[in-house]
């Protein structure tokens, strides 16, 4: 091997270039450049505009290259130049010390291992007990039944166990458990790095670190793989810190860091964006003859670009073509992609005009790579100028004009997209399904869905291929619109075409469904993929149990958790002993048996982490020290979810979004932004949440319909309905078009109790049809209930029949406005509306609505009517639900018939009706207005303690009873048990205790619950 310093002290063949020019101000903003080298806080209008004149002048110079280069095209487009091979290239050998190749000794004494296993023949012996931990508990333990066995288990068989059950670190964790107690001589320090590894996988990193403490009180070493393990999988968490305090630790124990360890802390560093750190590892390798292989040193070439030191980037690059002898060409290329990639077109041009004074060969590809860069930079008119240019040569194909597509989408520039797109279909250009798919999915988002399904019908009739991707954005739409029954048509001719859709595309086809409230079709969905026996991840399942409980669907949630019991998605997986290996990202045994999900862009380490800061009690300047000494990455994902999940501590939480702006690196986007306004307008902090949104403008962020939907909310949610208005007609005046939440969002304000507009949300309602949009459920019954409490009749059923034309069937169009009118205790006009419907329809309305109708009658204290109509429904095969025992159970507590609310509610468990929280919290209600305290109070904790879990409004409700019986300092514990379970206290639960305190004579106490309140209020609000 070449020793580098011989190669430093000769003459570079690359230019180590320095740029001194700022960051550049274009008539389209760029991406802001990171390097700190090139930050300069005095910049004024003269040094802008000659760094303006500056880029003009190369840019013009690269044009010229451009327009006298001879192409020589390649009918092989993008595999021209492939910077990565990974079927050809194959990653050299090195020469190294006994040192650096020790992880290469340990895996061929593992490979050893395996071969002596094979001889013993111990497969027996690892399939039975894989068998027995898969198995679960039965009559006997899983360690009773190892017991069993009667086998002579070793550390190979042990070790073989533990990878078997790679999947489920649980069952790994008890086996590993079993056989330390059985014989600890089998748990080796192979045993444990097995382990580790399987935790490491599965994030358990309290586990891994009682791992390694028992480790050293067993005296059992770890060797140099069990560090390298360590330091991949906290490093695969983003935990930089931890990273290099093991990689110290190593070195202190006497183990020199071999090829495989610095190759791990250098992807760690570089997928860390830690690229000065990553810069010094690479120095430090560098001086030890170490060599990387191409995909790191692509991988650093990025990182080192996307923090903008071009220095470093041409120092690697010369090294790249020296010590490794990559070719100049190749070299070229990944520097290029790199400056493209980061945003620095400036650099990107250098690159091109290197190429053209050392005449390396320069092809289309290299300008592809730069005009996909200026588009993502936005720089799109001098892109198309390029274009043009190579269109006169003639050296251009469909991919450049697709790059240009995705460039003005990016932009939401979608008419220019769409233009440009007409234009390369009449010119009979073939396109890629991908960018069919994009156009579709930014049409479909602005509710443009003819246009959205033009696309389509044009991609169909040119014969392009479609996959999972397109389909999926095709089927959201349908059911956007409501057109249930054609996005089924499209899933069953895509399966007889054999075309498999992924677990995703119906996760998707799921989610839609449940937004317009069509929870029937998505447990169809779930049976069609339990049909086709696809694995349901629990995540799925969770996502629709959780929004159903939102909806109140507890009987859907029963048929949901059917399907989940039912649902086996058990498969054994392994872990091969070659995927513990420390490789590149070069394919491995685990990667074709373990499907991740896509890794977001932080870890939850570092998001309990911030998150446990800002819920403390401590001051701001307190917090910001310890946020300032977490070793943090990032990223505008991370910062939505600490946004969302500390919204209940809103001042520090805005104040962390202010801190993080100022970091360097770091730009907010308009989803953060969109979370920072949702959490200033809960907290009544309204001046701030403008503030944020004359922010966004000022720093050119997309000012979305999301955005003004939720300064709608906020503003509505409180009864200023005049200035949720105020705001939908801003947004029109914007040129931004209200999409159907806008519409759901003020119509909700609108219906709302506070300062209600009942004929502003008819004409809001009106339009939402007119625009095309299909109100869901939730919406309606909020609309026809408002329409109904205003005596509004003839609206309501100018609505049912506007909703049969929508799509609704005419039993549950009918059955919302019945229910709406069971509210507002119109039982006339209910009874009308009841024999409006056909004899066909009667059995299926009178399912829908049995629940209200006996609730209203018992509200009107008709209880023989209700018990009549109960009997009458059972003929038809119609019990009573949840919903009717509730309602009765509320009625005999009224009418202080104790025992028999109490038979009502134990003929409910008998008859196989699961309470809801509704009626618990009817159960306490109704014990607390006949003074049984006590039996509220036992009701509340049973509650808590086996479900279902209190919700904001019983502990509202008990807290207002507590305090009109006289009980206001209970009601006072319940307002900080409220703060601990994550709910805020409202005005009118503080206002209940205070007065309560002071009717009982309490003073001091009320004046607590008063301050308590206003340090409420302010630890919402951002304080300056």
């Amino acid at each position: 091997m070449k020793c580098l310093s011989k190669f430093r002290a000769s003459a570079n063949l690359l230019p180590i270039h320095l740029t001194n020019q700022q960051s550049l101000s274009f008539s389209i903003v760029t991406t802001p450049t990171r390097n700190p080298i090139r930050k300069n806080n005095e910049s004024g209008h003269t040094e802008i505009g000659k760094e303006n004149k500056d880029f003009a002048d190369l840019f013009d110079e690269i044009t010229q290259i451009i327009g006298t280069h001879d192409f020589k095209l390649d009918s092989n487009g993008a595999n021209r130049f492939p910077i990565v091979n990974s079927r050809c290239d194959k990653v050299r050998h090195l020469e190294c010390t006994q040192g650096v190749c020790e992880n290469a000794c340990v895996n061929q004494e593992l490979e050893t291992g395996i071969i002596h296993t094979a001889e013993k023949d111990v497969s027996h012996i690892i399939h039975k007990a894989t068998q027995i931990l898969r198995g679960g508990e039965s009559e006997a333990s899983i360690e009773n039944r190892l017991e069993e066995m009667s086998v002579e288990f070793d550390s190979d068989v042990v070790d073989k166990v533990l990878k078997r059950c790679f999947k489920v670190p649980d069952l790994a964790l008890r086996f590993f458990n079993w056989v330390k107690c059985k014989n600890g001589s089998f748990v080796t320090t192979a045993t444990y790095n097995t382990m580790i590894y399987i935790l490491g996988e599965s994030k358990r990193f309290e586990v891994v670190e009682e791992l390694c403490k028992e480790m050293e009180n067993n005296s059992c070493e770890k060797d140099i793989k069990t560090w390298t393990i360590l330091i991949s999988q906290y490093g695969k968490s983003n935990a930089i810190g931890k990273v290099l305090l093991l990689f110290e630790d190593m070195k202190k124990s006497g183990f020199e860091p071999d090829l495989a360890v610095y190759k791990v802390m250098l992807r760690t560093l570089c997928n860390g964006k830690k690229a000065d750190i990553a810069m010094e590892f690479y120095k430090e390798m560098a001086s030890k003859q170490m060599e990387l292989d191409k995909v790191l040193y692509k991988q650093l070439l990025q990182c080192l670009a996307q923090y903008g030191d071009t220095n470093a980037v041409y120092l690697i690059a010369d090294d790249m073509i020296k010590i490794s002898q990559i070719p100049e060409q190749e070299v070229y290329t990944c520097m290029l992609k790199s400056f493209c990639i980061s945003g620095g077109i400036t650099e990107a041009l250098e690159v091109i005009k290197d190429m053209k004074n050392k005449d390396i060969a320069m092809e289309a590809e290299h300008f592809e790579m730069l005009v996909k860069g200026m588009c993502r930079a936005g720089r799109i008119t001098d892109a198309l100028e390029i274009v043009d240019i190579l269109k006169r040569k003639d050296a251009i194909d469909n991919k450049i004009f697709e790059i240009v597509i995705n460039g003005y989408l990016r932009r939401n520039e979608i008419s220019k997209a769409l233009e440009l797109f007409h234009n390369l279909k009449d010119c009979g250009h073939m396109l890629t399904v991908s960018t069919y798919t994009e156009l579709m999915q930014h049409l479909f988002r602005i509710n443009e869905f003819e246009k959205g399904f033009d696309v389509y019908d044009t991609m169909l009739e040119t014969g392009v291929e479609l996959d999972s991707v397109a389909i999926t954005a095709v089927i959201a739409a349908y059911i956007q619109q409501n057109r249930v029954s054609e996005a089924w048509k499209m899933v069953k001719n895509m399966e007889k075409k054999g075309m498999k859709l992924s677990s995703k595309c119906y996760m998707v086809f799921i989610k839609e469904l449940c937004k317009i409230s069509r929870y029937d079709e998505a447990i169809n969905v779930l049976d069609h993929m339990r049909g086709l026996k696809l694995c349901i991840a629990d995540n799925i399942f969770n996502w629709i149990i959780s929004h159903m409980g939102k909806k109140r669907e507890f009987g859907k949630i029963e048929e949901v958790k059917k399907i989940q019991r039912t649902n086996g998605n058990k498969e054994e997986t392994t872990l091969d002993s070659s995927s513990m290996h420390i490789k590149p990202k070069h394919k491995t045994i685990l990667d074709s048996v373990v499907i991740c999900a896509p890794a977001k862009s932080f870890s939850d380490h570092d998001l309990h982490k911030v998150c446990k800061i800002l819920s403390s009690s401590i001051d701001w300047c307190s917090k910001e020290k310890s946020l300032q000494k977490c070793d943090l990455y990032i990223t505008p994902d991370l910062v939505v979810d600490v946004l969302r999940k500390c919204s209940l501590h809103g001042g520090a939480a805005l104040q962390f979004f202010a801190w993080v702006g100022k970091k360097d690196g770091y730009r907010h986007t308009a989803e953060t932004y969109n979370m920072a306004m949702k959490i200033a307008g809960k907290g009544k902090d309204f001046k701030h949440m403008r503030s944020l949104f004359n922010e966004m403008i000022r720093k050119d962020l997309l000012v979305s319909s999301d955005t003004l939907n939720i300064m709608i909310l906020q503003y509505g949610r409180i009864g200023l309905t005049n200035i949720a208005l105020k705001i939908f007609q801003e947004m029109k005046d914007r040129g931004c078009s209200p999409n159907s939440s806008t519409y759901k969002s003020l119509i909700i304000s609108l219906c709302g109790k506070k300062n209600r507009k009942v004929n502003e949300a008819m004409e809001v309602f009106l339009e939402m049809i007119q625009a095309g949009f299909v109100p869901d459920k939730e919406l309606v019954e909020i609309y026809l209930q408002c329409l109904c409490e205003a005596n509004n009749l003839l609206e309501a059923k100018e609505c049912v029949k506007t909703l049969c034309t929508l799509g609704f069937s005419t039993p549950l169009a009918y059955s919302l406005c019945i229910r709406a009118l069971c509210r507002a205790g119109n039982v006339e006009e209910t009874l009308v509306m009841i024999n409006e419907v056909g004899e066909k329809d009667q059995n299926t309305l009178n399912g829908y609505v049995y629940g209200s109708l006996i609730h209203m009658l018992l509200r009107k204290r008709r209880l023989q009517d209700a018990l009549e109509k109960m009997e009458s429904m059972k003929q038809f095969g119609i019990f009573p639900t949840v919903h009717v025992y509730t309602s009765l159970i509320v009625y005999f507590f009224k009418e202080k018939q104790i025992s028999k609310a109490l038979e009502a509610f134990e003929k409910m468990k008998q008859d196989g009706c699961e309470p809801t929280i509704v009626t618990y919290s009817s159960l306490i209600r109704g014990y607390m207005s006949n003074e049984k305290i006590n039996d509220a109070w036992n009701v509340f904790h049973k509650m808590k303690n086996e479900g279902p879990l209190p919700d904001f409004k019983t502990y509202s409700m008990f807290i207002s009873c507590l305090c009109k019986e006289g009980k206001s300092e209970e009601g006072m514990q319940l307002l900080s048990e409220m703060l601990s379970v994550g709910f805020a206290p409202s005005t009118v639960n503080f206002r209940d205790v205070f007065y309560g305190l002071n009717r009982e004579g309490k003073h001091k106490l009320a004046q607590a619950v008063l301050r308590r309140k206003w340090d409420l209020a302010c630890s919402r609000k951002l304080l300056t």
